[in-house]
């Protein structure tokens, strides 16, 4: 009879990690630094994790270690936008009107401060529990729940005049 608890456990391939995680970190990314940089923090995120990936233990929470990587690499982005000129000709006289579905809900989730921001994106949409999401953010697991039910609560006020599915 074959024993399971025997077997060595063996990673996936990489691309099953982001096949499987790509579309979370792409959700943690836009929401922590916004729809123009999150594709390039994904990338990033995904470059780093895959020079990391082969001393990566079988056994680790995959998606919490990209969390985490997405979460630095945010991070940097965040810091090279400040460093950036922004060079503007003329201001629209209105924003630019491609909206998305959830477009709503993308600016109010912009518009929160950071560490809401933050704790909303790796708890709600990157499934993080609050330890590992006190953890990035440097704080206690007390704060972290607080700060994404601030984030929350500030959302729903913000989406109460707007139809939008949270």
């Amino acid at each position: 009879m074959l024993d399971r608890r025997r077997l060595p456990v063996v990673k996936p391939p990489f691309e099953d990690v982001v096949t499987r995680h790509g579309p979370t970190v792409l959700r943690v990314c836009r929401a922590v630094v916004g729809p123009s940089d999150a594709e390039d923090a994904w990338s990033e995120t995904f470059l780093a994790a895959l020079r990391a990936y082969p001393e990566l233990p079988a056994t680790a929470n995959v998606e919490a270690w990209l969390v985490t990587i997405a979460h630095r690499k945010a991070v940097d982005q965040g810091r090279a936008r400040g460093r950036r000129p922004v060079p503007v000709g003329e201001l629209p006289e209105r924003a630019a009107t491609r909206a998305e579905p959830d477009a709503a809900l993308w600016a109010a989730l912009a518009a929160l401060p950071p560490g809401q921001r933050q704790a909303v994106a790796y708890h709600h949409l990157g499934g993080l529990p609050y330890r590992e999401v006190a953890a990035i953010l440097g704080n206690s697991e007390a704060a972290a729940r607080r700060s994404a039910a601030d984030g929350v609560a500030a959302l729903r006020r913000a989406l109460t005049s707007v139809e939008v599915l949270w």
